[in-house]
């Protein structure tokens, strides 16, 4: 059993302040506990938070041929460890490790280390536009909060771009899919990441997400998440004026009209929503027939939802 009592912070592995209350992670396939995480509070923000603002002058100021060469460093060992960030990916969400976590889900964070890099080559941090001359700087301090669906993907595509631009940050991933993420901090550090410039907390999203919005030294927050987590940012980051990125849920139509053929089309949807184990937040999860085909569709659907499998994620058949 996994145990990630340790938080990430000034580039160091510390304990919450407070002892930080035990959570368990649930292995959404078996149900049995995976491993153990901390929540953290007030008093972990703060010291997360102070430690990212104290490395925010040195590190937006450094070239940026040393910031494209930490994450390249961060890449080449991401993906030496993509194995294990896969096994951990399938055991905290669920995903099957050979169909789904081995070949995409941890595959993807790479994809966005590699594709930030591809950027940084030609990105206009500098341009004329007419008479003014315009440059683009590190807006600051970034409090990161990700879900569980697509975990790396989701952390890696705020976190590269922040350390390539010159922010610092806080990541609170979710506390249901923590495992990789704690894995991301191993191998950030490992690359060398100055101290500050990148600090891990675990915690509720209902209490963390709150106090990080909320503080007046954080000045983005960028969540991927629920409406209601989306809506609970924005309040809360509006009395600071941050600048607030929302990525948030939603219900995926698949409208099959009239003409369309049925059988296929009934059967690709329920199988598309099955993948990943339904946790994509693109999975076409709200089926509309044209109501005299109703019952063909379910009659299709139930058969196709049959013909699933349901089981161990770890068992490549």
């Amino acid at each position: 059993m996994r145990d990630h009592s340790l938080f990430y912070i000034d580039r160091q592995w510390v304990p919450p302040v407070n002892g930080g209350e035990p959570f368990d992670v649930i292995n959404p396939a078996t149900e049995a506990v995976a491993g153990v995480i901390r929540l953290g509070d007030e008093a972990d923000v703060e010291r997360a938070v102070a430690a990212a603002r104290r490395a925010f002058d040195a590190w937006s100021t450094t070239p940026l041929a040393t910031r494209t060469e930490l994450l390249g460093r961060v890449a080449g060992i991401y993906e030496r460890r993509l194995d294990e960030i896969a096994a951990a990916i399938s055991e905290e969400m669920g995903a099957p490790l050979a169909r789904l976590a081995r070949p995409a889900q941890a595959p993807l964070g790479l994809w966005q280390l590699q594709t930030t890099l591809a950027l940084a080559a030609d990105y206009p941090f500098e341009k004329r536009q007419g008479n003014t001359h315009i440059v683009k700087e590190a807006v600051g301090v970034c409090a990161l909060i990700t879900p569980w669906n697509w975990p790396m993907n989701q952390v890696l595509c705020k976190v590269a771009p922040a350390l390539l631009a010159g922010c610092t940050m806080v990541l609170k991933p979710s506390e249901f899919a923590p495992f990789s993420a704690q894995i991301l901090a191993e191998i950030l550090h490992e690359a060398g990441v100055p101290a500050g410039v990148f600090n891990l907390i675990h915690g509720d999203g209902a209490r963390i997400g709150p106090l990080l919005s909320s503080h007046p030294h954080v000045d983005m927050v960028s969540l991927t998440g629920s409406t209601r987590a989306g809506s609970s940012v924005a309040r809360h980051a509006a009395d600071t004026v941050k600048v607030v990125s929302l990525e948030l849920g939603g219900k995926s139509a698949n409208i099959i009209l009239a003409d369309a053929p049925l059988e296929e089309a009934v059967a690709a949807g329920v199988t598309n929503m099955m993948f990943n184990t339904g946790q994509s937040c693109n999975a076409p999860s709200r089926m509309l027939v044209p109501a005299a085909r109703l019952a063909e569709a379910e009659r299709i659907a139930a058969a196709t939802v049959e013909r699933l499998v349901v089981g161990d994620p770890a068992n490549a058949a």
